[in-house]
């Protein structure tokens, strides 16, 4: 069996998409956070989870300690160390077509800049924020008519469809090609 950590500190919206998406294969999820009572873990104890609460002095130690395939980060406020980025395959998704758009706040930044073009980017993480490997990108088109609370839906929408695909590509040694997102793109509406 596959073992995934989803690390977190805010909303669990893309680890309910991780979770939905790998519950009837033979993939464990397990939601790491290092804000106690955060939604993300509240999020992961209504999915019925595993779950952690991990202060973020502790990562080495538990990440040495446990054996998990991938750590994928959703929504984590916090540079991992490079001691404990060596532990393991740590992996992101970020609301922006990278490296464009770098940090916090993409989303908003990306819409007031008048760019037409924005996205959805995982990336392996390194010391540096946003600008590990680029794993996969998704666009995401902006016309002069979209709104802004449009934009955001469609980029966290394909944030939940294109995170799960590249994570299973990955934990099968494969390599994400965009056949496989348009396979799967009915619901989000940020692929055309």
């Amino acid at each position: 069996m596959k073992n995934i950590a989803v690390l977190g500190s805010a909303s669990g919206q893309n680890l309910k998409a991780i979770a939905d998406y790998f519950k009837d294969k033979n993939i464990s999820v397990t939601a790491v956070s290092d804000i106690e009572n955060s939604d993300f873990l509240e999020t992961a104890k209504t999915l019925n989870l595993k779950w952690k609460f991990l202060p973020y002095e502790q990562n080495f130690e538990y990440f040495s300690s446990h054996d998990f395939d991938i750590i994928a980060l959703s929504d984590y406020r916090r540079q991992l160390k490079n001691d404990v980025l060596e532990l393991g395959k740590f992996i992101s998704v970020h609301p922006s077509l990278l490296p464009a758009f770098k940090g916090p706040d993409a989303i908003n930044r990306a819409f007031f800049a008048g760019v037409k073009v924005s996205g959805v980017t995982v990336h392996i993480i390194n010391e540096d924020i946003d600008s590990g490997k680029i794993i996969a990108q998704y666009p995401v088109l902006i016309s002069n008519l979209t709104h802004y609370d449009e934009f955001e839906n469609k980029i966290h929408a394909l944030e939940d469809l294109l995170y799960p695909i590249v994570i299973e590509k990955l934990l099968n040694n494969q390599v994400f090609d965009f056949s496989d997102l348009i396979q799967n793109c009915g619901s989000c509406g940020g692929c055309n």
